[in-house]
């Protein structure tokens, strides 16, 4: 039997996620121009770039919306390159969003029950599980507590505070047990007043599970990653660690700004 296994990706049993060469075309217009990444296991990883640098169209890419012009993205070894984004899910590849899509009608308590009980498998007899399985409810309360949604469970979505609604975001994405979470703009649009604690649950996600973050907010990005990678014109400018980052003169120079504006 043949097997789908890259050998420079079997020869890192450490990479969780990675993409070669990644080429996106729309057109004559280059999105992404042979990007690679390799995401590590427990890493905080992040993607940054000024707008319209290409973020969104590799995290398109890596999630399956769209399809690589050319290129490879290997999951935990296994090449998911032509994967549609359910089966990603699936293998443990969980993406939140710059938008909120939730359901506005129904609870937070309501909602991870759903999502909790489709990744059991127990399909549309969601509302029976919630009180009669015990690992539903189990599994609900925790992530309730954990996300700081306990006073809110049963309000419905529609009129929760912004930040709440960013943490019943990320709350259903863990439901979903990713071992490769992709958190777009988590603090977009989150009132200050309501950041530090959706912040303190950024941090606080579980070490097993590895972070892709992509984030405009250099407070945020400098104080959860660990290494960073820069895209500038759909190409891979530069990657290192925070500190790397912060005092390369390129990346002052396009992206975070000179003197007292950047970080280091």
């Amino acid at each position: 039997m043949k097997s789908d296994l890259n050998p420079a990706v079997r020869a890192d049993t450490n990479t969780v996620l990675s993409a070669q060469n990644l080429v996106m075309k729309f057109g004559g217009i280059v999105a992404t121009n042979n990007v690679s990444l390799d995401l590590k296991q427990g890493a905080r990883h992040a993607l940054i770039g000024p707008n319209g640098a290409g973020k969104t169209t590799l995290i398109n890419q890596l999630t399956g919306v769209l399809t690589p012009t050319s290129g490879r993205i290997a999951l935990l070894g296994q090449d998911i390159t032509h994967l549609p984004p359910h089966l990603r899910v699936r293998r443990g590849l969980v993406r939140t969003f710059q938008i909120n899509q939730l359901f506005d009608s129904m609870t937070p308590l309501q909602t991870l029950a759903l999502v909790v009980s489709q990744h059991l498998g127990l399909g549309g007899r969601w509302w029976q599980a919630l009180g009669k399985n015990g690992e539903v409810v189990a599994r609900c309360e925790a992530l309730l507590n954990q996300f700081h949604l306990t006073d809110v469970a049963t309000t419905p979505t529609r009129v929760l505070a912004y930040g709440k609604r960013r943490l019943l975001e990320i709350a259903i994405a863990l439901a979903c047990e990713p071992k490769v979470l992709l958190l777009d703009e988590p603090v977009a649009g989150v009132p200050a007043g309501e950041r530090d604690e959706l912040l303190h649950t950024v941090g606080a996600l579980p070490e097993a599970v590895s972070v892709l973050l992509i984030e405009h907010d250099m407070d945020l990005v400098f104080s959860f990653a660990t290494r960073m990678t820069v895209l500038v014109n759909g190409t891979l400018l530069t990657e290192g660690s925070p500190s790397e980052i912060a005092n390369d003169p390129q990346v002052k120079a396009v992206y975070l700004g000179h003197g007292e504006n950047a970080h280091g």
